[in-house]
């Protein structure tokens, strides 16, 4: 795996993702790694279209999520991407969740998918084309949907 910065992805925590502590409710993390996971696999592999029209699609099967800090309205997370183990037929996605501005972590995730083949829902290996591009990963690559360089963050 490549060792420079990895992937990262910037979104702003919106007010109705934070509960009545006035901080991000702790289920609305599955939802950031899903957004931040298919925008790394929308780089590494271009339209997600892409992969089904190859008969391949990934399905999860864990999600491990630890809590470190607080996130609150208006703060710009970034979720830094990188992959952990490659199996035959699955892989685990390593999600860090900083605060931008300030580096705090504020969580962090390991996903694992598995590897399936759509028109017969059965699992398949990994391809070794995929496999190659999950281990390079998107190092480098930054995605913003926050808006950072227009406001205040």
């Amino acid at each position: 795996m490549n060792d420079s910065m990895p992937f990262r992805f910037r979104f702003r925590v919106r007010y109705a993702e934070c509960d009545a502590q006035s901080v991000v409710f702790n289920a609305r993390y599955a939802d950031y790694v899903d957004i931040s996971v298919n925008e790394y696999i929308r780089t590494l592999f271009g339209d997600y279209q892409r992969l089904l029209d190859q008969d391949l699609d990934i399905q999860v099967v864990s999600l491990n999520m630890n809590y470190r800090a607080p996130a609150r309205f208006d703060d710009v997370l970034e979720a830094r991407i990188s992959a952990g183990r490659l199996g035959n037929t699955s892989f685990t996605l390593h999600l860090d969740f900083v605060r931008f501005g300030d580096d705090v972590q504020v969580a962090e995730a390991d996903i694992v998918y598995v590897m399936i083949q759509p028109s017969v829902m059965q699992k398949k290996a990994v391809p070794a084309s995929i496999r190659a591009q999950l281990e390079e990963g998107a190092p480098g690559v930054l995605i913003s949907h926050a808006g950072e360089h227009q406001g205040s963050a």
